[in-house]
């Protein structure tokens, strides 16, 4: 085992993260209970019918949009698991790890260059004299959006938990002649229904928290989340009072979804990494394959439509001219230094939750976790009950009468873009991770082998792998966002998802198409180089 002096070390570095989690959220909640201490009345005639009808219409469309994007994903992650030889099945399982973090904003301008009223569709449609397409502006853009984002999110998920299923399980289903419907039922279902709670819980959350789809795509005041409403009381209103009051209900809300989300247990760790294909005992039957080959193109339509159009788009964009814009440049520069950063941060965060779970699981040994274990265990995911617009709407209220807001622009982005990406950092290095510790331990503690030589000559070898994509990961999260830096932004401080809506917002729709194309690029290459197989690295 490793050295006492070793194993505290990491403990005190897990308790130094845990802190640092709990000083970004309590910090946020310090700045509103502030704020509601001085404007009681206020807040309180804050929750009116409006307030009422916003929380209904932020669970709907979170409810609609888990359905809409969990039972495709059943059917076409049971397709892609039996047929591991599928025709660029690895392309296909790659373009479907880009939407985990492609940034909501380029994938709501190619979702609107299909469907949108001078979109293809509505093209295609007046020239077949069908009429005026309909208005994807309100709940139906969302529900398109969010489903473009979750569906393969729920494939991957679900398609991990379907490669656990045994050899010898589906070995003896092949002997047995089961056909495809009571293979499901008997083999199949059981594995997907144990990982569907888990599933659903995380889609939903993720729906509910939602920012960016829902202010670009909503249309006004009858398709608002909470989340949109914080950032128009701070941002057009100024009106810290009414902000605090749909705060409350934002975490009230996300309590909620993520108390229930670690009831009913959170999904494989398998989605957010490269999926290895499993062996299939028994051919599919004609009608199975020709059914399961139209689930799987339709959902790589579905997907790849949306990136397909955004990159139509920005090539068609004057991308020499944007070339040559000092403020793309300046934009680009700042959200890659923000990226590395925040990536790097979240890294180092998580790593240190990680190895400290760890060495207190070693140190029990059978006994029960304690608390601290427990604290540490589920630290990342503190930070999934406010999310990030509500952060940034704490501190901007808690600092704005000490100093300048938007000077910290730089300092809030990074900081909570690397707490907002974290629990997928965790969820990527703790397998891993703990697999090197178990196998490693013995032979290191002979050889006096700790700290930085261990990580260098024995762990890293295992780890290398899991911290690049890891990294790739945060950094395209961080790269896309745009709920911290809508609040503290400016001319002064721009990412490129800012510039993007700030052009956007301006009408000048063919520029925001080419930055479109460039931040889409930058966060898919991230992306497919995290997902790519160790041999084609």
């Amino acid at each position: 085992m490793s050295t006492a002096a070793g194993d505290d070390r990491r403990i005190v570095g897990g308790i130094a993260a845990l802190g640092a989690i709990t000083l970004l959220a309590g910090g946020a909640l310090a700045g509103l209970f502030e704020e509601s201490g001085k404007d009681i009345a206020t807040i309180a005639g804050a929750f009116d019918v409006y307030h009422l009808r916003i929380a209904i219409f932020t669970l709907w469309q979170a409810l609609l949009s888990t359905v809409l994007s969990v039972i495709p994903a059943i059917l076409v992650a049971r397709a892609l698991s039996r047929h591991p030889a599928f025709p660029g099945r690895r392309i296909i399982l790659r373009l479907f790890a880009v939407p985990l973090a492609l940034p909501a904003l380029v994938a709501a301008l190619g979702i609107l260059a299909l469907h949108g009223r001078s979109g293809l569709f509505a093209n295609l449609f007046a020239a077949a004299g069908l009429g005026r397409w309909p208005d994807i502006y309100g709940l139906a853009g969302i529900l398109m959006a969010h489903v473009f984002f979750n569906m393969p999110l729920a494939i991957r998920l679900t398609l991990g938990s379907l490669d656990t299923i045994p050899g010898n399980h589906r070995r003896l289903a092949a002997q047995l002649g089961m056909n495809a419907a009571d293979r499901f039922r008997l083999i199949e279902w059981p594995h997907i229904r144990s990982a569907l709670p888990g599933i659903a819980g995380l889609i939903f959350m993720l729906c509910a928290t939602s920012f960016t789809i829902v202010l670009i795509l909503g249309g006004g005041p009858r398709s608002t989340t909470l989340e949109v409403a914080i950032y128009q009381s701070l941002r057009f209103d100024f009106d810290p009072a009414k902000a605090v009051a749909f705060t409350t209900s934002q975490i009230v809300l996300t309590v909620i979804a993520v108390t229930a989300f670690f009831r009913l247990g959170q999904p494989a760790d398998t989605g957010f990494g490269p999926i290895q294909s499993g062996r299939v005992y028994s051919r599919p039957g004609h009608a199975e394959t020709v059914f399961n080959g139209v689930l799987i193109i339709a959902a790589l339509l579905y997907v790849g439509g949306p990136m397909v159009a955004i990159a139509a788009a920005g090539f068609a964009a004057d991308l020499v001219r944007l070339a040559g814009d000092t403020a793309v440049w300046a934009a680009t520069a700042a959200s890659l230094v923000f990226g590395f950063t925040a990536a790097s941060l979240s890294l180092l965060v998580g790593l240190s939750l990680v190895a400290t779970r760890m060495t207190l699981q070693q140190r029990r040994r059978l006994q029960q976790p304690g608390a601290l274990e427990r604290l540490v265990d589920a630290g990342s995911g503190f930070i999934l009950v406010i999310p990030p617009v509500v952060i940034g709407a704490g501190w901007f209220i808690l600092l704005r009468n000490t100093v300048d807001v938007f000077a910290l622009a730089p300092v809030m982005v990074i900081t909570v873009n690397a707490a907002m990406a974290m629990p997928f950092v965790v969820r990527v290095l703790r397998p891993p991770y703990d697999a090197a510790r178990i196998r490693h331990d013995r032979l290191c503690t002979q050889l006096g082998l700790k700290g930085w030589n261990r990580l260098r000559l024995v762990d890293w070898t295992v780890l290398k792998r899991p911290f690049a994509t890891a990294f790739a990961f945060a950094m395209a999260l961080s790269l896309g966002d745009l709920g911290v830096i809508a609040l503290f932004g400016s001319d002064a401080v721009q990412t490129l998802p800012y510039l993007l809506f700030s052009r956007l917002g301006s009408y000048r729709t063919a520029d925001a198409a080419g930055l479109a194309l460039l931040l889409g690029l930058l966060c898919m290459t991230l992306m497919f180089l995290a997902d790519m197989p160790k041999g084609d690295r």
